[in-house]
């Protein structure tokens, strides 16, 4: 008895201390959390930590993002809460804290190595998607339980310190979307621990992977993808038999895809895209029977399609735009998995599998571009999964298999420039569709009243066949219909009157048919017309008036038909610069804005037509009209106008004489880590280091001690311009990653001085190399285009990514910078917006145009405001210099109007800039090119495609015509 009491005893005391030590170390850990936030280190501007109250019951277990085990935190996890300031290494004081989540926040500043050495405890760490700066943390003590390491999406740059060798355990390291710019380091491969590691989107230094990169034999996944990794991919990627996923695609690998690959047997997916890989494929691939997607499209490689590549179960199979031969295997069309096949810009010959489509559920076929021929597969959509369905540009003859019109699964349709031959089946009109192109076939027949059924056709591309009939009543039901090319056939009979209802119509082009009757009226809602070809028919009738009041058409030909009656007024007040009359029966006085010479050729063969000022047409009789008086006068007053504004914008520009130099004036805000002193740049702005002077202010070359280049901005006085605002705006300039945006290192800020500091870019601007003596050398067409998609990206970030968007408002090739390897970087975005402010804008002391001449959209004229859609018309502006080597204005001819009309008139070749070596010029590629470019160069913003949209036409490789 006396025994069991003294138990009773010990365990009611030991119950009580243990209680009493829990109580302790929970008020302990409560203190530690609350300790960040009483300092205003951490902020939590959304109230998420709201319930982190030291008096709140079983604090600090039930407060919002904790974890506890035996009354202990063990985890915390504050991921998307809001919550900013710097790095709460206070956190880690807690010992029993194994998991620290505070990814998804608005987290910032420098991580020393010191404050990350509290956490040496911790199993796994994310901080993930936050603005961090500056060098990665080093880990200067071991740690040793570390196994989930997590930086990525942040502003990190510098290199990855060595002593991450250190982290013998670690299992998942991420450190994707940040501004590493060091070398990917060798010891990387002695992780060997590591499952997953993640390197994507760093601009490194040119490096290879890591060459024993096959001791990571546990490694999963490897995601390295825009890495800037360069070399050849190592043999030992044989070694890595646990690997799922290996993606090493956009980077500028050379040589062979090595033999050694055969060894990643579990391999599920391998993405070698958008390299410079050559060769041809090794025949290893027979032991890897998990892969199910395999992408190596976009590189070099020759040879032909390997049969143990062809005989692995994929789901996605894509080698397109590169130099391979041969025939597709048959046994691809045995596969059971295969749902997407993309083989388009190659050499292949032969025919497509007879079997292809008949035993998977196959959904995307892309084979255009090659040298294939024979008929199409009868059994292509038997699955009746066939949504894309792409084979133009090869010598495919036949006819449509009848199977095809019960794809009902099926949206978009190229099977243009090709030998087929034969009647459309029916029931192929009938099905809903988005897309139809069959242009430049051998097809013939009509078009069935079944087409009504297609009640999401957006392009029915029919043009250079042999289709003949009516055009059906039935087609006006298709109201999503955008653009309508049925040019080149034997259509006859008149045009549906109904036609006149499709509200979303972009193109009619209906050339060289027999269609008669007259153009039918009341075109209102045609609002989105741009182009209208009604030439070499047989119509007749008068010119619809309404024709010119379209507010966006650009290009009307109703030359070679019947039309009778005069000119009406409305042409020559339209947005038409592209306009064909000729070879009619017109009569009547030309409207005085069409009598020039510039309009003569589509003015001709109008035997009844007469001219005030033509002699090659008959005279009328002449009377001066006042209209001519009023166009002098406004004129000359005009003159007047521009003469004083540019006198005015003279007298109040001036440099800052002093202010730079004096120390206590100085507020210096930094973005990134600097190994230098303010000092060091603001002594070096003399005049023996000024490399540029623009409407923003000076640039100066600056050499630092320690050999580092840096371009400093001295900022043009502006009165009334406020600290709080410029402060305000460099913060959010300087949490700006991307890239393809040039990063803002610090600014400085003196009485009478503003000082910017970037990166300096070694190749100057896209201008200077563009329109300097060597731009044809250097420029190569493949680097122009690579330049085009870099500043579109980056655009793109400004309008789509930053939140509240940038609008640029001065995109010109003097504002985008190329560094050392030619990649662009935009710059000096948003200081128009901040020191160019429209006197109507809050805080605004300055007004000034926004924009340079040459780039600034059109409505600017009427509306004095700047947009998202302002900067893409200037970005389509820059694309025509790209592609034409020519400034805006160049012998005084719009850029934009001189292409639409050479190019319309002489061909894609007169466009091209002359110095560029013919070898090199991907002709579809620039046919892309310049189909952009005219899209972000619409007249009003509303048909302007977005910058995203930008990015994804110049990436899509479908993308032959727009």
């Amino acid at each position: 008895m006396n025994n069991l009491l003294a138990a009773l005893l010990i365990t009611s005391i030991f119950f009580t201390v243990f209680v009493h030590s829990a109580t302790d170390a929970s008020n302990r850990d409560a203190a530690i959390l609350l300790r960040p936030t009483e300092n205003q280190h951490l902020q939590d501007p959304l109230g998420s930590l709201h319930d982190w109250l030291q008096t709140s019951p079983n604090a600090p277990c039930n407060w919002t993002g904790v974890s506890c085990s035996g009354g202990a935190v063990v985890a915390l996890n504050l991921r998307s809460l809001g919550i900013a300031g710097d790095f709460p290494a206070d956190f880690c004081l807690i010992s029993t804290l194994r998991s620290l989540d505070l990814s998804d926040n608005s987290l910032g500043g420098n991580i020393s190595s010191n404050s990350i050495a509290l956490c040496s405890h911790l199993s796994s760490l994310n901080l993930s998607s936050n603005y961090f700066v500056g060098d990665l943390p080093g880990f200067p003590v071991e740690f040793l339980n570390l196994t989930v390491l997590d930086f990525s999406i942040n502003n990190f740059s510098s290199e990855i310190p060595a002593n991450f060798v250190n982290l013998r355990r670690l299992q998942f390291l991420s450190l994707g979307s940040n501004l590493l710019n060091e070398s990917v380091p060798e010891f990387l491969s002695e992780l060997t621990e590591l499952t997953q590691l993640v390197l994507a989107v760093n601009p490194f230094r040119p490096s290879p992977l890591p060459r024993n990169i096959g001791r990571l034999a546990k490694l999963e996944f490897l995601i390295a993808p825009m890495a800037n990794l360069e070399g050849q991919i190592p043999e030992s990627i044989g070694n890595l038999s646990s690997m799922k996923i290996f993606d090493v695609s956009q980077n500028n690998l050379v040589g062979e895809i090595p033999k050694s690959i055969g060894g990643m047997r579990n391999a599920e997916q391998i993405e070698l895209y958008h390299n410079h890989l050559s060769g041809e494929i090794p025949d290893a691939f027979s032991g890897l029977t998990s892969l199910l997607r395999f992408d190596a499209s976009e590189n070099n490689l020759t040879g032909k399609i390997p049969q143990s590549l062809a005989a692995l179960p994929l789901e996605s199979f894509n080698l397109n735009d590169n130099h391979l031969e041969g025939e597709i295997p048959e046994i691809l069309g045995l596969n059971p998995n295969l749902n997407q096949l993309k083989l388009f810009n190659n050499k292949l010959s032969g025919s497509l599998p007879e079997s292809l489509g008949m035993n998977s559920n196959l959904a995307e076929i892309d084979v255009s571009g090659n040298n294939l021929e024979g008929p199409l597969p009868q059994n292509l959509c038997y699955r009746r999964n066939l949504q894309s369905l792409i084979i133009f540009g090869n010598r495919i003859s036949g006819s449509i298999p009848d199977d095809y019109g019960k794809c009902s699964s099926l949206l978009y349709v190229r099977i243009q420039n090709n030998e087929l031959s034969g009647v459309v089946p029916d029931d192929f009109w009938a099905l809903d569709l988005d897309h139809i192109e069959f242009t430049n076939n051998k097809l013939e027949g009509s078009i069935p009243p079944s087409v009504s059924n297609a009640k999401g056709l957006q392009q029915l591309l029919i043009s250079g066949n042999n289709f003949s009939g009516n055009l059906p009543a039935e087609i006006c039901h298709l109201k999503e219909l955008r653009k309508i090319y049925l040019s080149g056939n034997s259509f006859s009979g008149e045009l549906p009157y109904c036609i006149n209802q499709f509200t979303k119509l972009l193109e009619l082009h209906i050339r060289g048919n027999m269609f008669s009757g007259e153009i039918p009226g009341r075109l209102a809602a045609w609002r989105e017309l741009t182009q209208l070809d009604l030439s070499s028919n047989h119509l007749s009738g008068s010119i619809p008036a309404e024709l010119g009041t379209l507010p966006v058409l650009t290009l009307l030909n109703l030359s070679n038909n019947m039309l009778s009656g005069g000119i009406p007024e409305e042409l020559s007040k339209s947005t038409i610069n592209q306009l064909d009359i000729s070879n009619n029966q017109l009569q009547g006085r030309v409207p005085v804005r069409l009598d020039t010479k510039f309009y003569l050729p589509s003015l001709l063969g109008n035997a009844e037509l007469c001219s005030m000022n033509l002699k090659e047409l008959p005279p009328c009789s002449r009377s001066k009209p006042a209209s001519l008086v009023l166009v002098g006068v406004l004129s000359s007053l005009a003159f007047v106008l521009v003469v004083s504004l540019v006198w005015l914008l003279i007298k109040n520009r001036k440099l800052i004489a002093l202010g730079c130099r004096n120390k206590q004036s100085w507020k210096i805000t930094s973005f990134q880590k600097i190994q230098f002193s303010g000092e060091e740049v603001l002594f070096s702005l003399i005049d023996q280091n000024l490399v540029g002077s623009g409407g923003s202010g000076r640039v100066y070359r600056v050499r630092l001690k320690s050999g580092k280049m840096v371009a400093a901005k001295r900022l043009w006085e502006a009165k009334g311009l406020a600290e709080s605002v410029f402060h305000s705006e460099m913060e959010t300039l300087g949490r700006i990653r991307h890239v393809n945006i040039v990063r803002l290192l610090f600014s400085f800020v003196g009485d009478k001085c503003k000082v910017l500091v970037y990166d300096y870019m070694e190749n100057g601007s896209l201008g200077d190399v563009l329109h300097g003596d060597k731009g044809g050398l250097l420029l190569d067409w493949p680097t122009r285009f690579s330049i085009a998609t870099g500043a579109a990206q980056g655009l793109a970030y400004l309008h789509h990514d930053c939140v509240p968007p940038i609008v640029h408002r001065d995109l010109k090739p003097n504002n985008i910078l190329l560094d050392e390897e030619l990649r662009p970087r935009v710059a000096d975005f948003g200081l128009a917006k901040i020191l160019n402010r429209d006197a109507d804008e809050e805080d605004g002391a300055m007004s000034r145009v926004a924009g340079s001449y040459g780039y600034i959209a059109p409505e600017y004229g009427y509306t004095m405001k700047v947009t998202e859609k302002s900067d893409v018309y200037s970005f389509g502006v820059v694309l025509l210099e790209l592609v034409s080597g020519r400034r805006p204005n160049h012998e005084n001819k719009n850029i934009v109007k001189w292409v639409r009309e050479v190019a319309s008139a002489e061909g894609l070749e007169e466009v091209l800039d002359s110095r560029m070596d013919a070898s090199m010029i991907e002709y579809d590629q620039v046919e892309k090119v310049l189909n952009v470019a005219l899209l972000c160069t619409a007249e009003l913003p509303i048909n302007r495609p977005s910058m995203r949209r930008v990015v994804e036409l110049l990436k899509d490789h479908n993308t032959r015509g727009i």
